[in-house]
């Protein structure tokens, strides 16, 4: 396929629509309205924004309510309890959509890339319009058309892919940040992961698309760029002209007006040297990392499928904190998985003490069929896992607590993100860490980096107040 052809063709389809869609709006007096609805991960953020931009472009106005004209869900399908809630909400909207003839509603993302998921779908849920995954995104419109034409159910999945579809409409939530794709899919086959059956093999985007996105994105008013992908430390490795993620982060790091830089998620099994000292010496990627370790203990490591021990993980954190002393590391933890022990759970307790991360983001081993996890002897039961995860969150919160307030006095730039929604009168924005401050400000702040003073940590955020220099 001509990729560009392909983007050319979409666009020819997105005017057709909207044509379409302005001479009914000139005929009733209403124009169309849309819901997009998110579940999961920031790949699937940003697969939002991307949807979202088409659909504007064809004509339809964005509201919050899921009572629209065209009601979107994007899926997630880590955890099956993320299954079950898009059934929960799919059942609600058929009442809705038998009080609204017009209405269509789609379904896409990782859960649609399962066969049994989509066949209970034609089966029970027959008041969806469009199904779709996560390799098609990008042909949204056609398939709004091809269901309004046809008056029937759309399904178009995908079992892989190896297009990129660039320059298409997009709608990024901020202004002044963006999330940037560098590649998609993920090669790792973690034994617990359905990732890579429903995202696909990797693949990198061009590092002249990359670069020229985001120079877009700066003369637009961006400030901070967020790098995505399963794992980005694999980024380029099948390009035709092979690239290293230090080396592209170097050439992010060149482009005028860019103030902050964050990437995720990495893998520890490919973080190079290179890309410890491009951190190290850099003046724009942000002093936070993102480094799932899943388990403490190398034997569980290795039923995972993760290809890195134990020890391999502490000596990294060591190299990552000499060459970047004040960074803060995050993780992902998993407990419960199969043929875990209570000495192999201490590893990972041990772990945590040791590397002593900003906050982690804790989950119970959640089964899900179709990965080679599901199918292993000797699955923990229920409350001997509850038990863990409790440990293990107070383990968690409690040094997180005095890890966080490290900065407390001191002063600190802040990007500012939003209104702070609990009380008036403050703007909450965040460290380049990523930790989250609320201040005295008001809306002509958000989008700047301010210097602001941490008065105080509250655990997991700071209550600041804005600095002004003496004269």
């Amino acid at each position: 396929m001509d990729f560009q052809n392909e983007a050319l063709r979409q666009k020819a389809i997105i005017a057709q629509l909207r044509e379409r869609f302005e001479k009914e709006y000139k005929e009733t007096g209403r124009k169309k309205t849309y819901c997009c609805v998110t579940f999961g991960c920031q790949m699937n953020a940003r697969d939002s924004e991307k949807l979202s931009g088409i659909l504007e472009a064809i004509g339809y106005t964005r509201v919050e309510e899921e009572d629209a004209d065209f009601v979107i869900y994007n899926t997630c399908t880590v955890r099956e309890h993320a299954n079950l809630k898009v059934y929960g909400r799919l059942g609600t909207l058929k009442k809705v959509k038998q009080e609204h003839p017009g209405m269509l509603i789609a379904l896409c993302g990782c859960m649609m890339q399962e066969p049994q998921v989509v066949e209970k779908l034609r089966k029970s849920y027959r008041h969806v319009d469009i199904i779709f995954g996560t390799h098609n995104i990008y042909k949204l419109a056609e398939l709004i058309r091809d269901r309004l034409d046809s008056g029937s159910m759309i399904v178009d999945i995908w079992k892989d892919t190896d297009q990129i579809v660039e320059d298409l409409p997009d709608h990024r939530k901020y202004p002044f940040k963006s999330g940037v794709n560098i590649m998609f899919g993920c090669n790792n086959f973690c034994s617990y992961c359905i990732v890579p059956y429903v995202r696909g093999r990797e693949r990198s985007r061009r590092p002249e698309d990359i670069l020229e996105e985001i120079r877009r994105d700066v003369s637009d008013g961006v400030v901070e760029v967020m790098l995505l992908g399963q794992n980005v430390n694999s980024y380029g490795k099948n390009l035709d002209e092979p690239m290293s993620f230090a080396r592209l982060l170097q050439e992010i790091e060149a482009i005028d007006g860019l103030e902050r830089i964050r990437f995720m998620t990495s893998h520890p099994k490919d973080l190079s040297d290179e890309l410890i000292e491009v951190m190290g010496s850099s003046k724009k990627i942000c002093p936070h990392l993102h480094l799932p370790l899943q388990s403490g203990s190398s034997r569980i490591l290795k039923k995972m499928n993760r290809k890195y021990t134990k020890e391999d993980y502490l000596a990294l954190v060591d190299k990552i904190r000499a060459a970047c002393p004040d960074i803060s590391l995050t993780t992902d933890i998993i407990v419960g998985f199969p043929w875990e022990t209570e000495e192999d759970f201490e590893e990972t307790m041990d772990v945590v003490e040791k590397v002593r991360f900003d906050s982690a983001f804790t989950f119970i081993y959640s089964k899900r069929n179709g990965t080679p996890a599901a199918a292993m002897p000797d699955q923990v039961p229920a409350d001997v896992i509850k038990d863990r995860f409790d440990r293990l969150l107070a383990k968690v919160q409690s040094i997180a607590s005095v890890v966080c307030a490290r900065h407390e006095g001191q002063v600190m730039d802040v990007l500012v993100e939003q209104l702070n929604h609990q009380e008036a009168g403050l703007v909450t924005g965040r460290l380049g860490n990523n930790t989250v401050v609320h201040f005295p400000g008001d809306a002509s702040m958000i989008g700047k980096i301010v210097p602001v003073y941490l008065k105080s940590c509250k655990g997991f955020y700071y209550i600041g107040e804005p600095y002004k220099k003496e004269v």
